[in-house]
């Protein structure tokens, strides 16, 4: 019986020399990106860094860039809720 495409398991399909490639392919771009992203993480620290050196408090920064990324009907939405469960626990009159 000879062998074909159809018959290879992905073991088999990943042998094949241009399935290797393309698997080195994806893994070198998946690399890259990874240290790319390591890279930017570095610079995001780098400027929160220099945030806290002039007096801005970090963790609010922080609050406020993932507000920022949120839809506003989301956001509002959780303001709401978080305001609803305050009232409830006392927190605010």
């Amino acid at each position: 019986m000879p062998d074909t495409a159809l018959d290879q398991g992905p073991a088999d399909a990943a042998t094949s020399d241009s399935s290797a490639a393309r698997l080195k392919s994806f893994i070198e771009r998946i690399e890259r990106l990874e240290e790319e992203k390591a890279a930017t993480a570095a610079d995001i620290k780098e400027v929160y860094a220099e945030a806290k050196g002039t007096g801005f408090d970090i963790k609010i920064m922080r609050q406020v860039v993932r507000l920022r990324k949120m839809e506003s009907a989301d956001r509002r939405e959780q303001e709401e809720l978080l305001d609803l469960y305050q009232r409830a626990l006392g927190m605010i009159v």
